[in-house]
C-alpha cells in the first residue's frame, strides 16, 4: 500500500510523506506537525477513531483531511462517499476534491462523525476491550448486552429550549452513519450547521427486526421508537452516570455532556459526484 501511495503521488507531481502512529494521541501530533508545515492534505489511513485523531490535528486550519478507510466501520468515510477499496480511495489523490464540513465539540473534545451517550456508549466500551472486530462481533456485543441495559430519563436542554423524555440510546449526528451502513440520522449533513440530536427508546425485542431493517435502509427516522432534535448547542443531563462515546473511542460514565456545533471547521476531500449529497 505504501508503493500505491508513493507512486500515485509521484504521478501527479505531489510530494507525501508516510507516518506510523506509536501510540493514542500520535496521530494528532503528525497531523499538527504536516498542517504547521504547510502540507494541504494529510490522510488518515484507518477507521473512525483514526479519522478522528488526524482531524484533532487539522481542525481551524487550512490543511484538509482525506481517507483512505480501513475500520471496522468508517462511518464517515461512507457518508462522504469514499470507496472502501483502497485502489479507489487512492484516487482521491488524484481527482478528489476539497470540501469544508461541520464538526462539534463533546465536553470539549472533537467529534466529526457520531458520538453518542446511553446504550451504544456502553456497547462501545465493551467493544474497544475485544481483540476481534467488526459488524458480527458487535452485533453479538448488543444481543448479549440488550435486555441488562435500562431506559434513563435526559433532560436536554437546546437552543432555549428543554425536553425530558426517556431513552435507551442518544446518538449526537454530524453525518448520518454509526458505520457498516447503519443510519442512525438519514437526514443529517455534515454541512448544515447542526447537530442532529437521535433520542432512541428502548423496544421489545419483536420490534427489534422491523428497527434494524429501518436502521439500514435510512428509514430509522420514521420509526416510533426515535425522535430527532437539531440543534447548534445542548446541554444533555442525566439522574445517574451513562456510558458515552466519541465517535466510537469509549469514555467513562458520566452525568453532562455540552455538545456544540462548529461550522464547517474542517476541510476534507472527497469524490467530486459526492459532493452534493454530505
Amino acid at each position: 500500500m505504501e508503493g500505491k501511495i508513493i507512486d500515485t503521488c509521484a504521478q501527479v507531481g505531489k510530494v507525501c510523506e508516510i507516518q506510523y502512529t506509536q501510540h493514542r494521541g500520535h496521530a494528532t501530533e503528525l497531523a499538527k506537525e504536516a498542517a504547521k508545515a504547510g502540507f494541504p492534505v494529510v490522510f488518515a489511513m484507518g477507521g473512525d477513531g483514526t479519522v478522528n485523531e488526524v482531524a484533532q490535528g487539522l481542525v481551524h486550519s487550512s490543511t484538509a483531511l482525506g481517507i483512505l478507510p480501513k475500520g471496522s466501520g468508517n462511518g464517515l468515510a461512507r457518508h462522504l462517499g469514499i470507496p472502501l477499496d483502497f485502489s479507489q480511495a487512492i484516487e482521491l489523490i488524484r481527482s478528489g476534491e476539497t470540501y469544508a464540513m461541520d464538526t462539534f465539540l463533546v465536553n470539549g473534545r472533537l467529534s466529526v462523525n457520531v458520538s453518542g451517550i446511553g446504550f451504544d456508549g456502553h456497547v462501545a466500551g465493551m467493544f474497544g476491550q475485544k481483540s476481534k472486530r467488526g459488524l458480527l462481533g458487535y452485533t453479538k456485543l448488543v444481543l448479549q448486552e440488550f435486555r441488562s441495559f435500562p431506559e434513563f430519563t435526559v433532560t436536554l436542554q437546546h437552543d432555549q429550549q428543554t425536553t425530558i423524555r426517556s431513552a435507551f440510546v442518544i446518538a449526537l449526528a454530524n453525518s448520518s452513519q454509526f458505520g457498516n451502513n447503519a443510519k442512525v440520522a438519514p437526514l443529517a449533513s455534515v454541512r448544515d450547521q447542526l447537530i442532529d440530536i437521535c433520542l432512541i427508546r428502548k423496544l421489545p425485542l419483536r420490534d427489534a427486526p422491523l428497527f434494524l431493517a429501518r436502521l439500514f435502509s435510512g428509514t430509522a427516522h420514521e420509526s416510533i421508537y426515535t425522535e430527532t432534535i437539531q440543534a447548534q448547542t445542548a446541554i444533555i443531563s442525566t439522574q445517574q452516570p451513562i456510558a458515552y462515546h466519541i465517535d466510537g473511542e469509549p469514555f467513562p460514565p458520566i452525568q453532562q455532556l455540552t455538545v456544540a456545533i462548529q461550522p464547517l471547521s474542517l476541510h476534507v476531500v472527497l469524490p467530486t459526484a459526492h459532493k452534493k449529497k454530505i
